[in-house]
């Protein structure tokens, strides 16, 4: 469905740095075009599909921040206390009436609008009102500025700025932007329609009975689940056979109704794993050896114009790919803008040393430190076929490829699961 090229993915090289590799699959994948109105209740997650301007400027007339008393700067005393005349009271969503003389006060309220003349407020318990009059405090002047507790019009947006760019994903800050803006639906971009293989004889489903050599496969609903947290719309296609013949078929037969495949698990150099041959047999292959751990084997080609991807069959290395490759290919389907994954600074509570040119993930748990940087503790167990590494840790340490490790103490970059897995 995504009708690409068949050598939009080539590189010629060996093994592929992460950056690379993620760069390569992001560029062989136009920006779609096609777009959908969706109301604004239903648009949350969803990639805008045009630049969304402002109508109106924010907030459109200036107003009170709290309440208290709107004046003018300029009839504060610069000696001894301030006495002005009350002239009327404003709440919110009521008009200005008249507009204030030189020296005259207004109660107002919270998000009421000022009323001509006006340009202070001062909040009530700074000021005391006597009778028909309101006094405000020696010195008032030096503390307290022009335009004090004021939201002027516009000073959040001007009207005809740009006040969402195109690709932006929505969230509830951006909705509740759009909603203030007068919004009843936005354009955004059709969910594309990944699908979702495991692979292997190995493979049961949940809920079906094992065979004396077989295990119930996760990798399936572990990319469903990530893949449920992107705009797109996961497609579960369930387990392919260590057969040639049925994934080869397989896949040409879901290439004609998703915009992306992945698989999990048969692209490595065994007599069993069919996911490369049958990408190359039905499309185009470019095998990918990424230099990274967990997550070295992946298969990236097309089929019918439909980008494959084959990620790994362990569980941790799948999900190492998955970060790197499928999600940012995902994104660009949906014609989001870049996101970079979340990295933040830690302290290594651990030794580990690692070959240099090889990018390492590394499972930690964080723990509070003084100083205000986490401590990064390694989980007993990194194999990549352990699952309990990931929920018993909150992140992945990042070891870059230039390095050949780390010292307990020193600095080291660590990505949180929270928001990514």
């Amino acid at each position: 469905m995504a009708g690409l090229s068949a050598d939009c993915f080539a590189h010629g090289g060996a093994s592929l740095d992460v950056a690379a590799a993620a760069a390569l699959v992001v560029a062989g994948v136009p920006i779609p075009t096609r777009r959908e109105l969706v109301p604004l209740q239903a648009a949350r997650g969803r990639v805008l599909a045009a630049p969304l301007r402002a109508p109106h400027a924010l907030p459109p007339f200036s107003n009170s921040a709290v309440d208290g008393f709107a004046f003018r700067h300029a009839a504060l005393s610069p000696r001894g206390a301030t006495v002005l005349p009350l002239a009327g009271r404003l709440a919110a969503g009521t008009a200005p009436g008249a507009p204030l003389g030189p020296g005259e006060a207004c109660r107002i309220l919270t998000g009421a609008p000022l009323p001509p003349g006006a340009d202070t407020v001062v909040m009530q318990e700074d000021a005391r009102v006597e009778g028909a009059a309101l006094r405000l405090p020696e010195g008032l002047a030096l503390v307290l500025p022009p335009g004090a507790n004021c939201r002027m019009a516009g000073e959040d947006m001007a009207a005809d700025a740009e006040a969402l760019a195109e690709g932006t994903r929505l969230g509830p800050a951006e909705i509740a932007l759009a909603a203030a803006l007068g919004q009843v639906e936005l354009a955004v971009r059709p969910r594309p329609r990944i699908g979702v293989f495991s692979t292997g004889n190995e493979l049961v489903a949940p809920g079906g009975r094992l065979g004396p050599a077989q295990t119930f496969d996760s990798n399936r609903f572990a990319l469903l689940a990530l893949l449920a947290g992107l705009p797109v719309e996961p497609v579960d296609l369930g387990i392919l056979p260590d057969n040639a013949e049925a994934t080869a078929g397989a896949l040409r037969h879901a290439a004609a109704a998703h915009d992306l495949l992945l698989t999990s698990g048969g692209i490595s150099g065994g007599e069993e794993d069919h996911v490369r041959g049958a990408i190359a047999r039905c499309g185009t292959l470019r095998f990918w050896r990424l230099a990274v751990k967990p997550g070295r084997p992946a298969a990236m080609g097309v089929v019918d114009g439909t980008p494959v991807l084959g990620l790994p069959g362990n569980p941790v290395a799948a999900m190492v790919a998955f970060l790197h490759l499928a999600r940012p290919l995902a994104m660009r389907l949906c014609g989001a803008r870049p996101e970079v994954l979340p990295r933040f600074a830690a302290r290594a509570g651990f030794d580990h040393r690692k070959k240099p040119g090889r990018r390492e993930y590394l499972r930690v748990s964080l723990e509070a430190a003084p100083g205000g940087l986490p401590v990064a503790r390694l989980f007993p167990r990194q194999g990549s076929a352990s699952l309990t590494s990931l929920t018993g840790s909150d992140a992945f340490a990042e070891l870059p490829e230039d390095g050949t490790g780390v010292v307990a103490g020193e600095m080291v970059a660590v990505l949180p699961f929270a928001g990514l897995l």
